[in-house]
């Protein structure tokens, strides 16, 4: 390579380095530690190889390598934010760490959880009197946790069970309280829910517990029933953050991360602060939503990079313009599924009451189940992965969190359309 005076190529058998006064993404041999550069401005020319998977750019500009993730959680991230994560990943804004390095307590990963924190309280209008805490044991765990601190072991609770995730949530409650399912959507294969006036409430159940939508059957509350004590508790995990809501109508709103606001790892439990200190004396010190709560989610050591990512995703959402804006995307990517599949004469079908099928969770079966294999395996060589249903009910299934773009929808209902000419 010819080069002026202030031209230098470093290289090594797999990558080339450009030596500079902050530290390269990965480490450089030794010798190349002690190379002394010029401190005038320089022009840098490199060679170009040819590129292999080794010599990719460090940092992604263009998403032609990435797949359209119908996955439901884990799920697909905003690319932006992978992308300004990974710039970041090293060296956390000239802290001289990476977020996974940082003390918990100190002051650096302190703005961050902090930020995280004000940013979803502004995303979702949480009032003050409304606690936020990042805990870990994914929502599964608050299926325990909400009886263990609510109610005492002789309480009678609501549970009203529109999937599989509402009857789980139900099951575990059983444990440590008295609960009741008030009506379940079990006999038709969870695919409606009820009219909130007909439903019988236990005149003395301290709280309702709902799932607001079921990852599984795809099937989303558009209105919230009222519970008789005031007490309504809602499992958002699959549409949290994907449209505003009221929170001053619930006690409590718990969500695992992985499916719209981050990685696995964290869950957020928004709850009313009079409703902190009240736990049965054999909760567990890591299921006691006080201890959470005195200790600002730092009791322990929390899922600290989770939480960052989570911070990440949170600007983002409001970058775009808040849940009100986040919500007008998500309903025209749902209306484009969903009438690819109603107009296909039957070909696919979505057994969900259109009511209330969810914009999140797309469930849907082929005419033929015989294609089903095909179908996933022809998406997969297409670049959309994650399509096939969950284990317990079978058929195909497209999780359209907010990070998934229009084009990903888009690119699914026109392969859709060209499997159905070729099958039907």
């Amino acid at each position: 390579m010819a080069s002026s005076p202030h031209s230098i190529l470093l290289q090594n058998p797999n990558r080339f380095f450009l030596k500079t006064s902050s530290p390269p993404i990965f480490p450089t041999n030794t010798h190349l530690n002690t190379l002394k550069l010029p401190t005038k401005p320089m022009s840098i020319r490199c060679a170009a190889p040819t590129q292999t998977q080794d010599q990719r750019p460090l940092i992604q500009t263009q998403s032609q390598d990435r797949v359209f993730n119908f996955a439901a959680g884990p799920a697909t991230l905003p690319e932006n934010v992978l992308l300004k994560a990974q710039s970041e990943l090293y060296n956390w804004r000239g802290s001289g760490m990476s977020v996974m390095e940082m003390s918990h307590r100190g002051k650096e990963f302190l703005s961050i959880i902090q930020k995280a924190e004000s940013d979803l309280r502004t995303l979702l209008n949480i009032p003050s009197e409304y606690a936020i805490l990042f805990l870990q044991g994914g929502a599964t765990t608050q299926f325990a946790a909400i009886p263990l601190n609510l109610v005492k072991p002789d309480d009678p609770v609501d549970y009203l069970v529109t999937g599989s995730w509402g009857d789980k949530a139900f099951k575990e409650a059983k444990k440590f309280s008295k609960a009741k399912v008030i009506w379940s959507g079990k006999s038709d294969n969870y695919t409606r829910i009820p009219s909130f006036e007909g439903l019988e409430q236990s005149p003395d159940a301290k709280y309702l517990h709902i799932c607001a939508n079921e990852t599984i059957h795809g099937v989303e509350f558009k209105n919230y029933p009222t519970s008789k004590n005031g007490i309504l508790i809602a499992d958002m995990s699959s549409n949290f953050c994907s449209k505003p809501v009221d929170v001053s109508k619930f006690g409590i709103i718990y969500a695992g991360a992985q499916k719209n606001v981050g990685p696995s790892g964290v869950t957020i439990v928004i709850i009313r602060k009079d409703l902190i200190g009240n736990a049965q004396e054999i909760t567990p010190i890591m299921l006691d939503y006080k201890i959470h709560a005195d200790n600002n989610s730092l009791y322990n050591t929390p899922p600290c990079y989770c939480i960052y990512m989570c911070g990440l995703v949170f600007e983002d959402l409001l970058a775009q313009g808040g849940l009100e804006e986040v919500e007008k995307k998500n309903k025209k990517k749902a209306e484009l599924l969903y009438s690819a599949i109603d107009l296909s004469n039957g070909f696919y079908r979505c057994p969900v009451e259109k009511s209330v099928r969810s914009l999140m969770n797309v469930p849907f079966t082929l005419e033929k189940p015989e294609l089903e294999a095909d179908f996933v395996k022809e998406a997969a060589k297409e670049k959309m992965i994650q399509l096939k249903g969950h284990r317990s009910v079978g058929g195909m299934r497209a999780s359209i969190y907010n990070a998934m773009p229009l084009a990903g929808v888009e690119k699914l209902v026109a392969f859709m359309k060209d499997f159905q000419a070729r099958h039907a």
